[in-house]
């Protein structure tokens, strides 16, 4: 275990709570306008779309949908592996882990309330009792269905573009929208790939749905060890070129990357990029918000903008928003994320413990010798 100084372990735990806060400020933005089409939001919003937190259907501001949910049980199940592997000498269950974590997420979606135990392998953890976590908000098909098979995928197989067995031909959004925990054990952003790519086939067979999860997975590893945001994309792109059949994936990500480079963002360059309901496009989108400048909010901060931008389109606006916040929050860690928007959102201080006990894990500020 590399023992950090207190500069590095203090931006390493800034950046873990920033991406999990962040992906939930994107969500939460993102969540009220999911399926409005740009016309729509401008008739409802004004010319400029959604500036900031606004009240969803039911008249709450500040709820997260169900990307923020999945992301916090996929850092439970993988928080779990490292727990396990420190205490007990137990490596290599991580996918294991992570499937028993979204079995807990679909009680979620089937109960009101934490269902009895039953003697189920999966019901424990904190999670679980988190009465807020009980609630609908528009949770994927794909992950639904594909949960309810019962897949594990096997952790030693190779990541080699060769579809899984469960839903082989969807690659939504789903995949992408919950990994970005896997980059939280910064300095391994392969391992963070095969990780990311592995966990998706739980749900999503398509190799695309998994190669785009793989390679957030390997952005936010780079972040959280301190790229630059261009360079992290960059580098993960690199990674990603190593698989057959990455091209559906790269390509989204090299177009993202030169639109970022050409002009101001607009709903209109992010609508070109697609609509965010597939993974390739979800990632690329979130990308290009993150990168590109904009002069769209002339009162907003640069942090604040690319939220903005990666929620005001017409598609899947609280996945990108929520993909987008996760590389923001990474990138710039919990301090320069909008307090005032902070504050509104559902589950905040859950949100931040669960990436505090993960930071912690991963690098506990004492040193332990009897570890090494």
């Amino acid at each position: 275990m590399q023992h950090l100084s207190w500069d590095q372990l203090t931006a390493y735990r800034s950046r873990v709570r920033g991406c999990l806060l962040g992906g939930a400020i994107g969500d939460a933005l993102g969540f009220p306008v999911e399926g409005l089409t740009m016309p729509g939001i401008e008739a409802r919003y004004g010319a400029t779309g959604v500036t900031g937190p606004v009240p969803d259907r039911d008249g709450v501001t500040g709820r997260i949908s169900d990307d923020t949910q999945m992301t916090l049980f996929t850092a439970e199940g993988l928080l779990r592996g490292r727990t396990r592997a420190r205490s007990e000498g137990i490596r290599g269950a991580e996918v294991v882990l992570v499937q028993e974590a979204y079995q807990r997420w679909q009680d979620t979606q089937d109960h009101e309330e934490p269902p009895p135990r039953y003697d189920l392998r999966h019901r424990n953890g904190r999670l679980r009792e988190e009465r807020w976590l009980y609630a609908r908000r528009a949770p994927g098909l794909a992950c639904r269905s594909g949960l309810r098979q019962n897949h594990v995928p096997d952790s030693r197989s190779a990541i080699d573009g060769t579809p899984g067995p469960v839903n082989p031909d969807s690659k939504g959004c789903g995949t992408v929208m919950r990994s970005a925990p896997f980059g939280f054990t910064a300095g391994d952003p392969k391992g963070s790939f095969e990780l990311a790519a592995r966990c998706a086939q739980i749900t999503h067979g398509h190799p695309t749905g998994y190669y785009a999860a793989g390679a957030f997975a390997a952005m936010i590893s780079h972040l959280l060890g301190g790229e630059g945001l261009l360079p992290a994309v960059l580098k993960s792109m690199e990674l990603l070129a190593h698989y057959p059949g990455h091209e559906e994936t790269s390509d989204a990500l090299r177009r993202a990357v030169d639109l970022a480079h050409r002009g101001p963002a607009s709903p209109l360059t992010v609508e070109s990029l697609g609509g965010g309901w597939i993974a390739e496009e979800a990632l690329a989108i979130a990308v290009y918000a993150a990168l590109a400048r904009t002069d769209r909010w002339k009162d907003r901060t640069p942090v604040e903008s690319a939220f903005l931008v990666a929620v005001n389109h017409s598609g899947d606006s609280d996945s990108t928003g929520s993909v987008c916040g996760n590389l923001l929050g990474a990138h710039y860690g919990d301090v320069l994320l909008p307090a005032h928007w902070l504050r509104q959102i559902e589950g905040r201080a859950v949100i931040a413990a669960l990436a505090d006990d993960f930071a912690a894990e991963v690098h506990p500020g004492e040193r332990r010798p009897w570890e090494h």
